[in-house]
């Protein structure tokens, strides 16, 4: 007779085997989840874009077909500045890196000296053969699964016509999706699914106002700092502070590349405080009232799962591991055997 330790060992053996499962479909699914992630998140951000649309008495194809192609045009006017503003910024660069080295020739100087004094009291010099143990670096581990740039620009063309269908087909999807589950469970499959539409929703909208509002502040300081083309790097810094975890060091990059040289050590110093008190700002204040609401979960949940979807799928994992996590946890709170780890993740 089956004993109570033994179901306890099969539930936890098919509880990892599904876990296992899970993960494998996820690494070598990454191509295809990722579109139809970044897809779905797309068609979120313009539901509210066609609903508007539809109050004009437009029908919904036709004004899920405009939200795109004016996303693609905005898209695409967004490319053509940053390109011609990196075209001016590689033309400045000798008169920048000449300015660099004039600033770095006193440390130069410094370290020449220094290996000096190390050769006079007898110091052995580094042999010119060094050993070299290859591992596998972070800036690895982000490219992960980013093939060449064919394979990228083959795999975004599909985001925008599977945003299409998605918005097109939006009610005839989710209510065929619930129609999937037992009709005992319908009703819960529902709210699941309409909650899910907003928690990304909201995801969506408040990370863009908290990029707009970041970028605008910095675009005014970093003017007023006269920071070189201070428009366009104030924008850059803002959207790039929006990265978990990694944003506020990616966020100072900008700035200080087109400061050096052109900035005062004070003035640079005083940009990297700016950065750095918006990011603080951002994440103390804007975004527990933006999306504090919908995202309840505990700081040690987000960092496992960006370390988790980081690794999986690399930078891609790092900007969908939140929303997938926000998901996950919603899906856990209407599950009862699930319950006790949507807790876990919870605040």
């Amino acid at each position: 007779m089956e004993t109570t330790e033994t179901r306890i060992g099969h539930h936890w053996s098919l509880t990892l085997l599904g876990m296992a499962l899970v993960i494998m479909f996820a690494y070598y699914g990454e191509s295809v989840l990722a579109v139809l992630f970044f897809a779905i998140l797309l068609s979120f951000m313009l539901s509210p874009v066609v609903q508007a649309l539809e109050y004009l008495h437009l029908p919904r194809a036709l004004a899920a077909l405009i939200s795109v192609v004016m996303l693609l045009a905005l898209l695409y006017g967004v490319t053509v500045a940053s390109y011609n503003q990196a075209i001016i910024f590689a033309d400045n660069v000798p008169k920048y890196s000449q300015k660099i080295r004039s600033m770095l020739q006193p440390f130069q100087k410094d370290a020449e000296r220094l290996a000096k004094t190390g050769e006079a009291v007898g110091e052995p010099e580094p042999s010119n053969v060094v050993q070299v143990r290859q591992v596998q670096s972070w800036s690895e581990v982000l490219t992960h699964g980013a093939g060449t740039l064919t394979d990228i620009v083959l795999a975004a063309s599909f985001i925008p016509f599977l945003a299409y269908f998605l918005l097109t087909w939006q009610s005839h999807a989710r209510s065929a999706t619930v129609m999937l589950f037992p009709l005992h469970h319908r009703n819960t499959a529902f709210v699941t699914l309409g909650l899910i539409g907003k928690m990304l929703q909201s995801f969506i909208v408040g990370n863009l106002l908290i990029g707009l509002l970041i970028s605008g502040v910095s675009v005014a300081l970093f003017g007023l700092l006269h920071v070189p083309f201070f428009y366009f790097v104030g924008f850059l810094s803002g959207f790039l502070s929006l990265v978990p975890y990694l944003g506020i060091v990616l966020a100072m990059v900008p700035p200080i590349l087109v400061g050096l040289g052109q900035l005062e050590p004070g003035d640079l110093v005083v940009v990297v405080f700016c950065v750095v008190g918006l990011h603080l700002f951002a994440l103390n204040v804007l975004y527990p009232k933006l999306l504090g609401s919908r995202l309840k979960i505990n700081p040690l949940a987000v960092t496992i799962a960006l370390l988790f979807w980081g690794a999986v799928w690399g930078a891609i994992g790092l900007v969908l591991a939140i929303p997938i996590t926000g998901a996950i946890k919603i899906v856990f709170d209407h599950v009862e055997s699930m319950k006790p780890y949507a807790d876990w993740l919870g605040e």
